[in-house]
């Protein structure tokens, strides 16, 4: 095994001038993390799981991972399933080379060192036995359990992404163990209320929403029922965010007859399409947000994400496993409309939003603008750059855009949007990316060369923003 000669992830890594790296060692470097959104599993903290191997903790779930060694000309068999842990583990590390210029080669290296010490060593073929047997050592301390590796990672408080339809047991049993001191909190995230263009998949949900509900469920408006009695339980475990994952806005105007009609439709099985579909979404949406509003949450909307495009794979492996893309659909006017409505009747929640698509961080960047109502500090937010637009390139278009637009110290910065509890790194990546084009900035002239003012920016975006915008009882740093 040869070892480069300096470290590819050095104290430096990502920070390109003397001002960067001042910025991000004072002010950046010991942040705790906000976690507001993330797909952890919230079992797997409620029993503070372990992993036996590398494989289990790092390739488990891991669809960005899955893309990339299929692309590299990997046996299925070695993604999703079916071949040994080990060679698994070495069919990633045979990938990994390729990964050049890719975030996940980055992640990678960083997780290695922050995690498992491994500073001096790149991941490939002829390192991976050895990188293979040093983790899975590690993997036996104590901290190296999933709880222990949040504790490790600084982590403040999360909120997972949970279905109406959860029970939420997992989140109680962690709630009422006073040997863990992060709040893990429930986000609410009803997709599969809008799923009347697949009725198998909507009845089966609905179905499932009437046994939580403890109520039946015939007509549109014991369908409304539910959701407000599960919408309830929810906030009595502690939610105060909801999440919409959607392709697009969907903000066409409806009669409630209109809206019954399309329920009934598909409640009888037959798929509900075209204007009528989307009547029923911009519906549903709306009453999503008049509850969220209702109970003082803020409302998240990821938009953008075309899903589930290999007919073929989803056949066979289900949703959430590397065949998404980025959607191209147009959706400003829908938005804004949405967003209007809301407003004109005082009912809209502190908003996030989140777009995939890049050639849409303008319109985010501007839209922003036409909903604050002065009564807090950045009420509309554009959120991080997400999915395939959480790399360094993704993260700096973003964050440019939100300056020249818009009030980047006001940002609630990065999100985990991951499933692995190594991926707190992003956090740190985020944060080094940041540092750096404030100290290319003070470089160039383009911002005061006053460490104080930037820090205390750094520190806010990286932090105090999000404690402050959520109400989760979880104090903002000094």
């Amino acid at each position: 095994m040869m070892a480069p000669d300096k470290s590819f992830i050095h104290d430096n890594f990502l920070l390109e001038t003397d001002a960067a790296a001042e910025l991000y060692h004072t002010y950046a470097a010991d942040l705790p993390i906000f976690d507001y959104h993330c797909h952890l599993p919230p079992a797997e903290i409620a029993s503070d799981q372990r992993y036996e191997n590398m494989t289990q903790l790092w390739l488990a779930g891991d669809h960005y991972k899955w893309r990339a060694m299929r692309s590299n000309g990997i046996d299925e068999a070695y993604c999703t399933g079916g071949a040994p842990d080990k060679e698994a583990f070495m069919k990633w590390a045979e990938t990994v080379p390729a990964l050049l210029r890719n975030p996940l080669y980055h992640w990678t290296h960083i997780e290695l060192k922050r995690f498992f010490g491994i500073e001096d060593l790149l991941l490939g073929p002829d390192t991976a036995e050895h990188i293979w047997e040093t983790c899975n050592a590690r993997l036996q301390d104590a901290d190296f359990s999933a709880r222990g590796m949040m504790q490790q990672s600084n982590v403040k408080l999360v909120c997972t992404t949970d279905d109406p339809v959860d029970d939420l047991q997992d989140h109680r049993s962690i709630a009422q163990d006073d040997t863990f001191d992060i709040p893990v909190l429930p986000a609410w995230r009803p997709d599969r209320a809008l799923a009347l263009d697949t009725p198998e998949v909507f009845n089966d949900w609905v179905d499932a929403l009437a046994a939580s509900a403890d109520t039946d469920i015939s007509t549109l408006d014991s369908f409304r029922t539910a959701i407000a009695k599960r919408h309830d339980f929810f906030h009595a475990q502690g939610c105060r965010l909801s999440d919409h994952g959607l392709e697009t806005v969907y903000a066409t105007p409806y009669t409630e007859r209109d809206i019954q009609a399309a329920f009934a439709k598909a409640r009888a099985g037959t798929a509900v399409t075209g204007e009528a579909l989307d009547q029923f979404r911009s519906a549903m949406l709306y009453e999503f947000a008049i509850l969220d509003h209702s109970k003082g949450w803020v409302q998240q909307f990821h938009i953008g994400a075309m899903r589930n495009n290999s007919e073929r794979r989803f056949a066979a492996l289900g949703p959430d496993t590397g065949f998404d893309s980025i959607s191209d659909m147009a959706y400003g006017t829908a938005l804004s409309k949405f967003l209007s409505r809301l407003d004109q009747n005082d009912q809209l929640s502190p908003t996030i939003l989140y777009n995939l698509n890049p050639r849409d961080n303008a319109l985010m960047a501007t839209m922003l603008g036409n909903f604050q109502d002065g009564i807090m500090p950045g009420k509309i937010q554009w959120g991080s750059g997400w999915w395939f637009m959480d790399q360094k390139h993704g993260m700096e278009a973003q964050m440019e855009a939100l300056s020249q637009m818009g009030l980047i110290s006001r940002f609630v910065g990065m999100v985990t949007d991951s499933r692995s509890f190594l991926s707190y790194i992003r956090h740190e990546y985020f944060r080094r990316v940041l540092c750096n084009m404030l100290g290319n900035d003070v470089t160039k002239g383009l911002v005061p060369d006053d460490k104080a003012l930037l820090g205390q920016m750094i520190r806010n975006i990286g932090y105090n923003n999000a404690a402050n915008y959520f109400d989760f009882g979880v104090a903002p740093l000094d």
